[in-house]
């Protein structure tokens, strides 16, 4: 089966797993502060802004912590988005308000969200989807105009940028994903930034429990001799990374060029190959100024036969999906109200295999399974020009 997502790991990344279990310390350690610091210099941010956590919904969970996002509050979501969004924003006892997108990035733009805004608005959580930059500078505008703080989810942007500046630091907190799917993996973790590290301080005590100290280890033969002993602040979850992912992740982070060179060879075939392919629209180009990370390649046709595409395309083992169904339309969420572009896109959107372990072969045999379906589908559905 050719894949949507497949992670790329080779002999460097079992090499630095096989290091950390030399060192018998396979926890949070030395290795994850490396982490930390390596993707701070790839951020161009100070080490302090930066923290890691076991995965990106706890990131964002975290965020909306450490924002005071609470009961009596609203948070503005764009509706295409991963479920843990919401769920972070309704963890919290706030209420999820959801904005519609631009129908052919999947982005939302600073009008939609700011015809969501309300009174109540604490914060705008908003996803870079597939990488795509959008309108994040004119909605961080937005927010700061109206007091509101701006969470970034970065987990499709590791390499994206406006400008030169990376995104996730553009509004107050941002948070990135190394899931098995994603362009850099470590088999699962998060980054949180922050643009006021002392949020990031305050977060690495609710990361572990609220400890006032981390380690009794550490403390052994200072000040208090009951090291073992310890305070908390807050009722907090242990979520912290460990050295194996981090170990993987460092490396892989080290490949991010190689696996963006590919990735955007990839692109670049499907946008070439797909161009005379009336029935379909492929994603717009970039604006001026901005970078992705070429984490997802969608294309849209008809509402008509994109689920027959996607049932022909899994025949000839080819793996494809929409990412992400909209979250307004989630009943435990009580959103009520239709947002019409996203509920359009929804249904016209499939995304295509896109990951570094492609063969040329996979991409060529896609686009021609693709093509032959669409046309053959369009025929028969009579949408055919």
């Amino acid at each position: 089966m050719i894949n949507v997502f497949q992670p790329t790991l080779g002999d460097e990344e079992l090499a630095a797993v096989k290091e950390v279990f030399a060192t018998s310390w396979v926890g949070k350690g030395k290795r994850t502060a490396a982490f930390e610091q390596a993707f701070a210099r790839h951020l161009g941010v100070g080490d302090d802004h930066v923290m890691s956590v076991n995965s990106c919904t706890e990131a964002t969970f975290l965020a909306m912590q450490l924002l005071g996002v609470g009961p009596g509050t609203d948070v503005v979501v764009s509706t295409v988005g991963f479920v843990s969004e919401g769920n972070a924003v309704a963890a919290q006892g706030a209420r999820p308000v959801f904005c519609d997108v631009d129908p052919a990035t999947l982005n939302p733009t600073v009008d939609d969200v700011a015809a969501a805004l309300t009174p109540k608005t604490k914060a705008v959580l908003l996803l870079h989807y597939a990488g795509y930059p959008g309108d994040v500078v004119e909605i961080a505008e937005l927010c700061r105009e109206r007091g509101v703080h701006l969470v970034e989810d970065s987990a499709c942007s590791v390499a994206s940028r406006v400008d030169g500046q990376a995104c996730g630091t553009i509004g107050d907190i941002g948070v990135w994903s190394f899931d098995f799917g994603k362009v850099v993996v470590a088999g699962d973790g998060a980054i949180l930034h922050a643009r006021d590290p002392e949020l990031v301080e305050r977060g690495r005590k609710l990361a572990y429990l609220g400890l006032e100290q981390t380690s009794g280890y550490s403390q052994a033969n200072q000040t208090n001799t009951r090291w073992w002993e310890y305070e908390i602040s807050s009722f907090s979850r242990r979520s912290v990374m460990n050295d194996i992912q981090a170990a993987i992740g460092t490396v892989q982070l080290g490949r991010l060029q190689e696996f963006l060179d590919r990735r955007r060879r990839i692109v670049a075939y499907y946008d070439a190959e797909l161009a005379d392919l009336a029935e379909v629209r492929t994603p717009p180009p970039l604006p001026s100024g901005h970078e992705t990370s070429y984490y997802m390649y969608w294309v849209q046709m008809d509402a008509g036969i994109r689920d027959e595409v996607a049932q022909d395309l899994y025949e000839r083992g080819i793996y494809t999906t929409l990412r992400y169904p909209p979250l307004h339309r989630v009943k435990a969420y009580g959103f009520d109200g239709r947002l019409p572009a996203a509920e359009e896109a929804a249904e016209r959107t499939l995304c295509l295999p896109l990951h570094n372990g492609l063969s040329d072969a996979d991409v060529e045999a896609t686009v021609t399974a693709f093509r032959e379906a669409v046309r053959a589908r369009s025929v028969v559905a009579g949408t055919h020009r």
